[in-house]
C-alpha cells in the first residue's frame, strides 16, 4: 500500500519527475517514508513540484531536484554526482521514467516523411540511451562493496537496490504511427534484460513497469491550478478499452513501483499496468 511506511527509508532518483507518472511516483514515494531527488528538463515545472507541490518534504530535506537534459550524457553523469551527494554518496533506487510520452510522429505525420527521422533519433536518444546512461551513472552509487559479502549483504532479508525502467505497453501492441515510441520502449525491454543478468553480480535487481493508457493532465501545475481531476479525464473509450472499466491512475504505477522496491526476489521481470488492454479484443 502506498499509503505505509516503509520499514527501511531508501535513497531515490526520479527522472522526468516534475510532472504526470513521475510526480506522482515522487510524492508516493516519499509519502512511503523514502528520499527522493528529482531530474527534469522544464525548469519552471521541477522547482514547482519541488517547492510547492512537495513543500513539506522540501522543507523537511527528503526531496531535492535538479535540470537535467536526457540527451546531454555529461549532464546525466553531472546531475547523478549532485544527487549521490544529496544522498551522502548511496543510491538505492533509480526510476528511469523520464522520455518522450507523445506515442505518434508530431503533427499527424507518418514515417514517409523523411522529417521523421529527426524524431527518431529524439525518442532513441530520450528513451532508450538515456535510461542506459542514467543506470551507468548510478551503478557505482548502488553496488555493493567487496566486503559485503563478508557481512551478508548478498543474503540479506532487505531487498537490496534496483533499478526500474518505465517502458510501456506499447512495446507489446501499437496503433498507427508509433514507430519511434513503440521501438524505443521495446529497446527497453532488451535494456532491462540484459542490465538483470549483468548487475546481478553487483547486488542490483532491474526491472520494468509498463503502463497502459494513464491519465496524469492533473499531475501538473496547470492541473492544480486548474483544479483538475483524474475523474474528469475519463471518457466512454477507456471504459470500453479495459477489463478493469477504467484507465489508469497513476497511483496504479506507484503501486508497482514500491512493490518492485520491497520485492528482493523479482528481477528481469517487464510488470505490465494496462488494465487488461492487451488482452481485451479490439
Amino acid at each position: 500500500m502506498v499509503s505505509g511506511k516503509n520499514q527501511i527509508s531508501r535513497n531515490i532518483v526520479v527522472s522526468g519527475g516534475a510532472r504526470g507518472i513521475g510526480r506522482a511516483l515522487s510524492r508516493y514515494l516519499l509519502e512511503a517514508g523514502h528520499r527522493v531527488y528529482i531530474f527534469d528538463i522544464d525548469e519552471d515545472e521541477l522547482k514547482y513540484t519541488t517547492t510547492t507541490h512537495l513543500s513539506q518534504y522540501h522543507r523537511e530535506g527528503k526531496v531535492d531536484s535538479a535540470v537535467c537534459n536526457l540527451r546531454d550524457v555529461e549532464d546525466i553523469r553531472s546531475k547523478v554526482a549532485t544527487a549521490a551527494k544529496f544522498f551522502n554518496q548511496k543510491i538505492d533506487v533509480l526510476i528511469n521514467n523520464g522520455g518522450i510520452a507523445s506515442p505518434q510522429w508530431s503533427e499527424g505525420k507518418t514515417m514517409e516523411d523523411p522529417s521523421t527521422y529527426k524524431e527518431w533519433q529524439a525518442y532513441i536518444e530520450t528513451n532508450l540511451t538515456a535510461p542506459f546512461a542514467m543506470s551507468q551513472a548510478c551503478i557505482p552509487y548502488m553496488k555493493f562493496r567487496a566486503d559485503d559479502g563478508n557481512t551478508g549483504a548478498h543474503t540479506s532479508p532487505n531487498a537490496g537496490p534496483c533499478i526500474i525502467h518505465i517502458g510501456s505497453f506499447r512495446a507489446h501492441q501499437s496503433d498507427p504511427n508509433q514507430e519511434g515510441y513503440a521501438s524505443s520502449k521495446a529497446g527497453q525491454l532488451g535494456l532491462m534484460h540484459s542490465m538483470a543478468i549483468s548487475l546481478g553480480p553487483l547486488g542490483i535487481r532491474v526491472n520494468l513497469i509498463a503502463p497502459g493508457r494513464v491519465k496524469v493532465a492533473h499531475e501538473s501545475r496547470e492541473g492544480d491550478e486548474n483544479e483538475t481531476d483524474w475523474e474528469g479525464q475519463i471518457s466512454e473509450k477507456d471504459v470500453d478499452d479495459h477489463p478493469t472499466n477504467r484507465a489508469g491512475r497513476p497511483k496504479d504505477i506507484a503501486d508497482a513501483a514500491l512493490y518492485l522496491i520491497e520485492a528482493g526476489f523479482v528481477t528481469g521481470q517487464d510488470i505490465t499496468v494496462d488494465g487488461g488492454a492487451l488482452r481485451k479484443k479490439r
